[in-house]
């Protein structure tokens, strides 16, 4: 036997997460407790929530100008391809295929209605 002490792994503190391929990261937003009426559900019942924010996206898909995603894009997705990313305490970390986000929320700047106003 040796006399060397063995090493202790260190956990490494990764600082940031890159997917590849036509995938995005997204931190899904919060369950809600709470209906939109008011009612506070009792327990732990919740409204299960299929919507992020897009918090980093390929670099595949940044180059690529048919793809119409952007960093920080609130999404809707389909969770059953999203694989849960242990990255945060709270975990709601998830790395999506591109043909899984649904769709995008936009603000309308109202350019199209003052387009309309226009003819």
């Amino acid at each position: 036997m040796s006399d060397t002490p063995i090493k202790s792994r260190k956990t490494a503190a990764w600082d940031v997460i890159e997917p590849v391929g036509k995938r995005v990261v997204i931190r899904k937003d919060e369950n809600r407790r709470e209906t939109k009426s008011g009612i506070v559900l009792p327990g732990n019942h919740e409204i299960p929530t299929l919507t992020g924010r897009v918090i980093a996206i390929s670099k595949q898909i940044e180059r690529d100008e048919d793809f119409s995603i952007r960093q920080y894009d609130k999404v809707l997705f389909d969770p059953r391809d999203a694989v849960p990313v242990e990255f945060e305490a709270d975990n709601r970390l998830f790395v999506v295929p591109l043909d899984k986000v649904l769709a995008i929320f936009r603000k309308n700047d109202g350019s199209a209605a003052a387009t309309a106003d226009e003819d």
